[in-house]
């Protein structure tokens, strides 16, 4: 602080290191009942009549219904608003945020953490729209990737069937939690009582079979059990509480499941809306590696799937079409919003945070946060470890060193950053074979020991190999 000089004035002087870069612009503070607005102090009208003393002329209170927000995006059509920044509260944003970029402004939803506070400045209503605004005037906060309407309605779709998926999975639970109050150890002899064998026994029990060795005999031809096995697990009490639990839970597993049929209509009625991308290449069916599972969707996805990327993800070892379908729906196939496969990577939060303070970088993990597309890449990375392929095999190298979560989010990380190559390039998939890999790694590893060898003042000399003596 300059000598001489006191608080009030050097608090009040403005900070000249920031400057306008968007002049036009509006903050809004999101809530359930009614949206804070605040634009440039410069741009604003003249106060209303009805106006609080205490809020100033920029500053503006609304409510959330359709006419209210009609009401808000007049008023910043009349203050010459061009762009506008939004915190993503909830879903309260939505409404808002498609209502605005229909009447043509450009829209920001920002994530909270862009927007926090100063510690130690007072937090209201009317002073977040200010501060938001200001930050957004400063050209200081980025916008969220949210990907055009056309595949937010695929996603809305599928998300949904996501969401019957796990209410289905709890109607499992209480049929299993039913069956063992009457001691019916039908989870015990069969995998999985939603199965062909279990839904047959479930049925006949439902409608008063009762008899165990009757029961038993509706077993699949493939169930590993036998006959005697089974029957013996099927003799309960049939307290009829306990049944009246069982039919509820297996009626609510099967009404959600038919409400998944209904998703899965939509799903293929919006893929059929995409337009095409694949430019007359040709697309190979398939033959299924295993057969179907529960979960899986109710029509062959690969084709259409094809038609809207331009490419065939699945062609990537441990990619399948509901992991396609996932990147679809998230991020569709414009991926220039992310300059390099590094940013890509980094927003779904598959590499670690760089932190560098007096030029000491500390360990950092990958960014918290539940991105649906992450998710799918960990699973399939995951799954990918059993199998015999190049990327297999990376993630048994990489989890000798540093153990299977970081392999997992290792293998992940090289599944995004071919899925970015093959939707931002609209190149196909080239298979590398496990001999071409292995000779790589082993090349990288000679190479490797040459350096150390060399350091040490040492020569690496190959040994030759043995001949093999004729017979």
């Amino acid at each position: 602080m300059i000598r001489g000089a006191s608080k009030k004035s050097c608090r009040s002087e403005p900070f000249r290191g920031l400057r306008v870069t968007n002049p036009h612009v509006a903050g809004i503070d999101v809530h359930a009942k009614e949206h804070w607005v605040a634009v440039s102090p410069e741009d604003a009208l003249p106060a209303r009549v009805d106006q609080p003393a205490h809020l100033p002329r920029h500053v503006r209170k609304f409510g959330t219904c359709t006419a209210d927000l009609e009401m808000l995006a007049d008023w910043l059509q009349a203050c010459g608003v061009t762009s506008v920044a939004m915190e993503s509260t909830g879903v309260y944003w939505i409404a808002l945020f498609e209502l605005l970029e229909r009447r043509g402004f450009e829209v920001y939803l920002v994530d909270p953490r862009q927007t926090r506070h100063a510690p130690g400045r007072p937090k209201t209503d009317v002073l977040d729209c200010q501060w938001i605004q200001r930050l957004h005037s400063y050209g200081l906060l980025r916008p969220s990737f949210r990907p055009p309407d056309s595949i937010v309605a695929l996603r809305c779709y599928w998300r949904q069937r996501q969401m019957q998926i796990r209410y289905a999975a709890t109607h499992v639970q209480h049929m299993q939690k039913a069956l063992e109050q009457m001691n019916v150890k039908l989870t015990e002899v069969l995998a999985d009582i939603t199965g062909v064998t279990g839904r047959r026994i479930i049925t006949a029990i439902l409608q008063g079979q009762r008899d165990a060795l009757t029961l038993a005999r509706l077993r699949d031809h493939n169930c590993k059990n036998d006959l005697a096995s089974i029957a013996k697990a099927l003799q309960g009490t049939w307290r009829p509480e306990h049944l009246f639990a069982l039919r509820q839970a297996y009626e609510l597993y099967q009404f959600h499941h038919q409400q998944i049929d209904q998703c899965d209509d939509m799903i293929q009625a919006e893929l059929a809306r995409l337009p095409n991308r694949a430019a007359g290449k040709a697309f190979t069916t398939k033959p299924r590696r295993c057969g179907r599972k529960a979960n899986d969707l109710s029509f062959d996805a690969c084709g259409p799937l094809f038609k809207a990327l331009g490419v065939d993800l699945t062609e990537v070892e441990g990619i399948d079409v509901g992991t396609a379908l996932v990147i679809l729906a998230e991020i569709g196939v414009d991926v220039s919003r992310f300059p390099t496969e590094q940013h890509f990577a980094s927003w779904l939060g598959l590499c670690p945070r760089v932190h560098e303070s007096n030029k000491t970088q500390k360990k950092k993990g990958p960014r918290q946060g539940k991105n649906r597309v992450a998710i799918a890449l960990r699973m399939a990375a995951q799954a990918l470890g059993r199998t015999q392929t190049p990327l297999a095999m990376f993630y048994r190298r990489i989890k000798s060193r540093i153990g299977g979560k970081g392999a997992v989010t290792a293998t992940a990380h090289k599944l995004a950053c071919l899925v970015y190559r093959m939707l931002k390039f609209g190149r196909e998939y080239v298979k590398q074979s496990l001999a071409e890999y292995e000779a790589k790694i082993r090349k990288q590893a000679e190479r490797s020991l040459q350096r150390k060898a060399a350091a040490l003042g040492f020569e690496l000399v190959p040994k030759p190999l043995p001949t093999a003596v004729p017979s």
